[in-house]
């Protein structure tokens, strides 16, 4: 793997944990964006929590190199429901944020798919290993 090669797979990890680092603070200290985001989808407060809560785990798994494919697993599960949850119930633009909290779930989601990509040898080795193990 050459140097920018090597570069891009930590740019993309930065980029997804920063986004899902920097909501927390409105998710666990009820941030009315959040408590109306919530409400609206019928999950406030327990799903705003708990949202929180695996998307720390899931940056934090995606900045350790032996967990990074989980992490961008979880985000990625993450963000197909935040961006299905804006696409059916909550709009594009939410409380004239000018779509930015979709266009940060299209990011993370986008960026945890290209960690995937780059991790698709250790994920093939572990399935292979668990699925098609012999005894």
């Amino acid at each position: 793997m050459n140097k920018s090669s090597a570069i891009i797979p930590w740019i993309v990890k930065i980029v997804a944990a920063i986004i899902l680092l920097q909501t927390l603070f409105f998710k666990f200290t009820a941030a009315p964006e959040s408590v109306e985001i919530f409400t609206r989808v019928g999950i406030e407060p327990y799903g705003r929590i708990g949202t929180g809560v695996l998307e720390l785990i899931a940056a934090i798994l995606i900045l350790i190199p032996a967990t990074a494919y989980l992490g961008a697993g979880l985000a990625l599960g993450l963000m197909v429901g935040a961006i299905g949850a804006h696409i059916t119930i909550l709009g594009i633009v939410v409380m004239d944020d000018g779509g930015q909290l979709f266009i940060y779930a299209v990011l993370v989601a986008i960026s945890a798919a290209i960690i995937l990509w780059f991790e698709r040898e250790k994920i093939t080795a572990i399935l292979n290993k668990f699925l098609f193990k012999k005894g």
